[in-house]
């Protein structure tokens, strides 16, 4: 169980970046090893450099603006995940580039920077107590004034809560959230979303896997958001992503209980309701545990 915290039993020392490393080891070694999902943000705690790459149709209907992205970076940018104490993570990460197209215009640049997302684990148990979690996350995400062309224009707050369980080879994990808007940034041009039509939506993420033999795993992600209220007000959006993760492909080792390991995966995203704001969506990912 994940629910003490051991930080005091011997894991600092005169060798304080060894000492961290083994209270990282004990932290995940007390909760479930599943992989983390192309889309949906895990429950486990992880420490990692990560990189995506996402292309991204929106809707052609009344919901959607038309506009097609490239975002080398993925929503969450460049990034490293760290375990800085037992049952937290934080990850740091780096405005993600993107390059738009659409009836909103041609642009390029910074998109929207999720600067930080904080977690805290609650309860977890590994796969010989339980294989369950549960963990709290709270995300902000900052437009930069990019644009019209590229950004939502809005200071966004994100509280989540995230749980999964495993049995045996397969698992769930999902997470469940709302997007509030802070305050609208910068110069506001025509058509700019706003903190009056932004709306407060509701996330609900839910990835079904599979472990495959040694370094696969296969997955399907339900990605459903709500609007209550603002532009998409009343609006339900379903989108599948079948995926295919493959990893830990060991390629180094730090210490004796910290391997380092190599992961990529490749999805894509396909709305499933109609007159969706998202149409289709290509995913992918590259990362290094550590």
């Amino acid at each position: 169980m994940a629910t003490k915290d051991p930080a005091g039993g011997g894991y600092y020392s005169d060798r304080p970046f060894v000492s961290w490393l083994d209270m990282v080891s004990a932290s995940q070694a007390a909760q479930p090893r599943w992989m983390t999902p192309l889309v949906t943000v895990t429950p486990r705690l992880e420490q990692e450099f990560r990189w995506d790459v996402y292309r991204q149709q929106n809707g052609l209907g009344t919901q959607g603006n038309g506009q097609n992205f490239v975002n080398y970076g993925g929503p969450g940018g460049a990034r490293i995940e760290l375990i800085p104490a037992y049952n937290w993570e934080v990850i740091l990460a780096a405005p993600p580039y993107q390059t738009a197209t659409g009836p909103r215009g041609t642009a390029q640049g910074l998109g929207d920077w999720p600067a930080f997302l904080l977690k805290y684990r609650f309860i977890s148990a590994n796969k010989e107590n339980g294989d369950y979690i549960v963990t709290a996350f709270f995300q902000m995400s900052d437009p930069l004034g990019t644009g019209a062309a590229i950004s939502n224009n809005v200071l966004v707050a994100q509280p989540t809560l995230a749980f999964g369980k495993g049995w045996g080879d397969f698992d769930i994990q999902s997470t469940i959230s709302a997007q509030f808007p802070v305050s609208s940034i910068g110069p506001q041009p025509k058509g700019a979303t706003v903190v009056g039509n932004f709306g407060e939506p509701i996330l609900w993420n839910t990835t079904f896997q599979y472990h495959l033999f040694e370094y696969f795993w296969p997955e399907l992600e339900v990605n459903y958001e709500f609007w209550p209220n603002g532009i998409h007000a009343g609006l339900n959006q379903v989108l599948l992503t079948p995926g295919l993760i493959l990893g830990r492909f060991k390629i180094g080792q730090d210490t004796p209980t910290r391997p380092i390991n190599l992961i990529i995966g490749a999805g894509y995203q396909v709305a499933v309701t109609p007159n969706p704001v998202i149409q289709n969506n290509f995913v992918g990912t590259f990362r290094i545990t550590f």
